[in-house]
């Protein structure tokens, strides 16, 4: 689900993506459920996509909204927009102590609990996003643990380049008749 969630540079919130086009993407606001054309000129990015610099090297963005979540027993941050940088590094260290002090700015914990908040109150599943991530290849599709394509029924795709190839042109001949 992480990966249908969306930031859109210039525009506050996220966004759901809804559908896919040529030029342009529709996402709905997780905010005031506005849908919206995102051309794509437009820099997008999704949340499965984000990661936070640490000590060690990145840490997924889900794994933090895992741990904030965890902290807040589910429900919100008490953080306002009037709370000062400090309060806000003091609370990263308290769900990610190992993170990059040097790399990550006030402006970017503000947007991750905006992000966690949003996503809390749009009751969006933190622990199904995690299994669907582990499910889907990149093009959506389900795969078995060799990382291998499966069809409907849940069977490894048996089909190679050639099969395809021998079918289309199959297919082009049935039309010419």
């Amino acid at each position: 689900m992480l990966t249908k969630i969306l930031s859109v540079t210039g525009k506050p919130g996220l966004y759901k993506l809804i559908s896919t086009n040529k030029n342009m993407n529709v996402v709905e606001s997780l905010t005031d459920g506005k849908r919206i054309p995102v051309y794509m000129h437009e820099k997008v990015v999704a949340l499965s996509d984000v990661s936070i610099y640490t000590n060690e090297g990145d840490t997924p963005l889900r794994d933090v909204l895992k741990a904030i979540k965890e902290k807040e027993s589910g429900n919100k941050v008490s953080l306002g927009a009037k709370s000062s940088g400090k309060d806000y590094f003091n609370y990263l260290e308290e769900v990610l102590p190992n993170y990059n002090k040097e790399s990550v700015y006030t402006s970017d914990v503000k947007k991750i609990i905006s992000w966690y908040n949003i996503l809390m109150e749009n009751n969006i599943d933190l622990e199904k996003v995690v299994e669907e991530e582990e499910t889907e290849g990149a093009e959506g599709e389900a795969l078995d643990a060799e990382g291998e394509a499966l069809d409907s029924e849940g069977e490894t795709s048996e089909k190679t380049s050639e099969d395809v190839t021998t079918e289309n042109q199959d297919n082009t001949i049935d039309d010419q008749n």
